[in-house]
């Protein structure tokens, strides 16, 4: 029987190495920076049960049980964000299970979730970031993370998982690391960012950035750029779903009558549903980080941030490794086609590979909402491999 792990707490990991500063990708070194995490489970003596959790574009450290207060995040932890967004799959007798593995997921470095971002005070200047704070890649975020196992010593975890561009993140940690996991399980995602992907990403940093509020990204002692942040969401969310679904989301959907942007009047449930998902995400997010993130996204290159010379050299580093990449047939964020490339190149290169499409309604979203399609694939390959 399942159950739930009830209630659990952010904590903060403080990166402080004057001698031996976090060298970022581009730009300067951090002498310092906080990640935000939590953990669920235990590790055992020898601390080899780890799972590392690497959340999607938006999400948070929060991934299982109930979680109403993060503090210093100006209101930014809403309601929705209270109940962990993997909660079906992480817990006793769940597919991640709490009573054998210690799950561990963190904020992205960037973020604005209690992890150093644009929106934190910066030590050195006393205000916040903003437009100030450096530039990402993906390796930047693996790296900062990698700290945080050191920190735990945890020197080698029994899997790693990420969905979406939390894909990204599971291969630069497998190709960047290898020696560092036994399990990669990338969901939904891809081995590069796509003509589409970077068309809509450009759409978005140009909605945020055209928002007067913006102010080059220096807006904290302001109004913020909710308008742009809104319609940079609208511009994702219609990946997010099918379209099938998002038809069914929005029937119950309340249409507003009332012009909101000027002469055009809102005559669909579709409309007032997208419009708002956009007003429901600025209240739970901030600009900068969206922006710093769908620039490391725009800039992703594997070979580069892992330093392989190719991609059959770099993924001939993960032959002692398994990976269980899972499409999702109606996705329209990451096509099924961006795993086939995927999972073509791991083969190539000699790595152990098991590929799953899971056949779904609901869109890219099917990772957070059907556990039950994920759940006996996931069991079989972290139990075949369990320490």
């Amino acid at each position: 029987m399942t159950r739930s792990i009830g209630k659990v707490r952010t904590q903060f990991f403080e990166f402080h190495n004057r001698k031996r500063p976090f060298q970022l990708r581009l730009g300067p070194v951090l002498p310092r920076f906080t990640l935000a995490y939590e953990m669920y489970g235990r590790l055992n003596a020898n601390r080899s049960n780890a799972i590392l959790l690497f959340h999607a574009m938006t999400g948070s450290q929060h991934a299982a049980g109930l979680n109403r207060e993060v503090p210093g995040l100006d209101g930014r932890w809403t309601d929705e964000m209270h109940e962990g967004w993997w909660d079906d799959f992480i817990g006793p007798g769940k597919a991640l299970d709490t009573r054998r593995f210690c799950v561990i997921c963190a904020n992205y470095l960037g973020g604005c979730y209690g992890s150093t971002g644009p929106a934190s005070v910066n030590s050195d200047t006393g205000r916040r970031w903003g437009p100030g704070f450096p530039v990402l890649r993906m390796r930047d975020i693996v790296d900062s993370q990698m700290a945080l196992l050191d920190h735990l010593r945890v020197r080698r975890l029994h899997a790693v998982i990420g969905a979406s561009i939390g894909g990204f993140l599971c291969q630069v940690l497998a190709t960047r690391h290898p020696d560092r996991v036994r399990i990669v399980v990338p969901i939904g995602t891809g081995i590069e960012t796509t003509v589409l992907q970077r068309i809509m990403n450009f759409e978005q940093v140009t909605a945020i950035e055209a928002d007067p509020n913006f102010q080059g990204g220096d807006y904290y002692d302001g109004p913020r750029p909710d308008f742009g942040l809104a319609l940079a969401r609208r511009i994702a969310h219609k990946t997010f779903v099918s379209l099938d679904a998002l038809r069914e989301r929005a029937r119950n959907e309340v249409v507003s009558q009332k012009p909101p942007f000027g002469w055009y009047e809102m005559r669909h449930p579709v409309e007032s549903y997208m419009l708002h998902q956009g007003e429901k995400f600025v209240r739970r997010f901030d600009a900068n980080s969206y922006l710093r993130i769908l620039d490391a996204w725009q800039w992703f290159d594997l070979v580069e941030e892992s330093g392989g010379q190719d991609m059959h050299e770099l993924f001939g580093r993960c032959r002692k490794q398994e990976f269980l990449v899972f499409s999702i047939d109606s996705d329209l964020s990451f096509y099924p086609s961006d795993q086939a490339r995927l999972v073509q190149v791991l083969k190539r290169a000699g790595v152990p590979c098991m590929w799953i499409t899971v056949h779904s309604e609901k869109g890219h979203d099917a990772f957070l909402l059907e556990p039950r399609l994920f759940t006996p694939h996931l069991t079989q390959v972290l139990d075949r491999f369990s320490t």
